[in-house]
């Protein structure tokens, strides 16, 4: 089973060669509110516009947000959009390096899109391109800035958008090179024929794609499989890995069982550029050595993070890592303020929001369900709950030198995976006072073995209008009970 947790943070030393159709993406937003009176065509009063890589360099931009390096390579034109793009890359900070070759005979492929931001719907697109394929010379000098790049990546991005730059010739030469090398390629591919991309680890055709490429139309998860199957083997490529909008994605590997992937349930608000997404997800993946169904997994879940942003963009490796992994595993850096910033982040965004803030506090050494109790009815008070936790020095003092059983950051773990907290914070004083000036929470609580007036930070908290909530316990409930029965248990077996 692939390690998301533990080989995702590995993304950042990993380098993707990405070769193909580079464009430029324009979006002109704006409200439709009457007909032209010159012609039967509606009139966009235009709002605001926005550019953006596209085709490859979309590509590139979803490798650089992954947090891996990106070699990209690809032509543009001598014109504004050429200057626009190289312009871009150019302030990626270095996670993306362009090797664009200028070609003044052709314009760059640019793209512009018209849409209703009232009704989130695209009205037209406008092209500008010229898809002849490359001479020899440009054929050339693409090869050869891939080629020196190649040795330095971990795996090779084809990005057919049929613009001309993936010519047969620099196809066959960039997938026997990277075969040479054992490094993955992964094609989006173009066209009907899948032949030309022979070699290749894996090709990611959307379902209509698939249908055109067999000349039939495919359908339900089992004819899918059965088409990609049959591609695979017709065009002599490691994997098919299907993409089908709402209902997910479908892998076929050859000599393995499909693997039918379901989608996020997600609001999907545009799927401009969700293709780059998935094949720059799955390249970095592969550079990482991950198995084509965990690569084919995780550009699931960006797709996912994708869908819901308006225009061409980027996931970013929060966001993909966010939606792979289940909150108890990420609640590590989420939920446990070792840094004191975030205890200050969460803080000013609670109070911004005008939530109401809870607190409460312990040792909590070995959790059990008197501590539920106390957790769950101190969230049911509050909006956010903040637990302050003795650290392992203050417990020590506290409840003696066999204590704690479990250390610091076990502790912190264990009640950061609780749905009822939403912030552990350490403190390493005998008593959470200062925490809890500085918090300055609206409901102090604690459990039902306090009076009120022995509850530390009571007068703290009544003082600005708070106030104090004492929760009954759980007879025979304690930590302290729990080591006692555990020992004297231990010395029964002994005798």
């Amino acid at each position: 089973m692939f390690d998301f947790e533990k080989r995702l943070t590995e993304l950042s030393r990993q380098k993707v060669l990405c070769v193909g159709d580079v464009m430029l993406d324009r979006y002109v937003y704006g409200e439709v509110g009457r007909v032209s009176p010159e012609a039967p065509a509606l009139v966009l009063a235009v709002r605001r516009e926005e550019v953006a890589p596209g085709g490859a360099g979309n590509v590139a931009l979803n490798v650089a947000g992954l947090g891996a390096r990106c070699v990209l390579v690809g032509v543009i034109g001598g014109d504004e959009a050429g200057r626009v793009l190289a312009a871009a890359f150019a302030n990626t900070g270095g996670r993306i390096e362009a090797r664009l070759v200028p070609d003044p005979e052709r314009p760059t492929t640019t793209k512009v899109r018209y849409v209703s931001e009232h009704y989130s719907t695209h009205l037209l697109r406008a092209d500008w391109e010229d898809a002849r394929a490359l001479g020899r010379k440009r054929e050339d000098e693409i090869l050869a800035h891939a080629l020196k790049a190649l040795p330095d990546c971990g795996a090779l991005v084809l990005s057919d958008y049929g613009k001309g730059v993936l010519t047969k010739r620099v196809i066959d030469e960039l997938i026997a090179a990277a075969r040479q090398a054992k490094k993955p390629v992964v094609v989006d591919p173009k066209g009907n024929d899948y032949r030309i991309y022979r070699g290749a680890s894996m090709i990611t055709p959307n379902r209509a794609e698939l249908s055109r490429a067999l000349h039939r139309d495919v359908r339900n998860a089992k004819e899918v499989a059965a088409a990609a199957a049959e591609l695979a083997e017709s065009a002599d490529v490691s994997a098919i890995l299907v993409t089908r909008s709402e209902e997910g994605m479908t892998l076929v590997a050859r000599g393995s069982a499909p693997v039918h992937i379901p989608a996020y349930p997600v609001k999907v608000r545009d799927v401009s550029g969700a293709g780059d997404t998935v094949v720059a997800t799955v390249a970095a993946m592969l550079a990482i050595g991950a198995e084509p169904e965990a690569a084919a997994r995780a550009a699931n879940a960006a797709a996912a993070v994708v869908v819901g942003k308006r225009g061409t963009a980027a996931v970013s490796f929060p966001e993909i890592r966010a939606m792979l992994l289940p909150p108890a595993l990420r609640a590590y850096e989420e939920k446990i303020a070792l840094d004191p910033r975030l205890l200050d982040e969460r803080l000013e965004q609670w109070r911004r929001a005008g939530l109401r803030i809870g607190f409460t506090n312990g040792c909590f050494d070995l959790l059990h369900p008197g501590h539920l109790k106390v957790l769950a009815e101190a969230r049911a008070a509050c909006d956010r709950l903040v637990v302050g936790l003795n650290s392992d020095a203050s417990a020590r003092r506290l409840k003696g030198p066999d204590r704690p059983i479990q250390d610091e950051l076990s502790r912190a773990q264990l009640l950061a995976a609780l749905e009822a907290v939403d912030l552990v914070v350490p403190f390493e004083e005998d008593t959470p006072l200062e925490l809890i000036r500085k918090v300055r929470p609206h409901v102090l609580v604690k459990g039902g073995d306090y009076k009120r007036e022995q509850v530390v930070g009571h007068e703290v908290v009544e003082a600005e209008g708070g106030e104090v909530i004492l929760v009954e316990l759980l007879p025979e409930r304690s930590t302290t009970k729990l080591v006692e029965r555990s020992r004297a248990s231990g010395r029964s077996k002994r005798g």
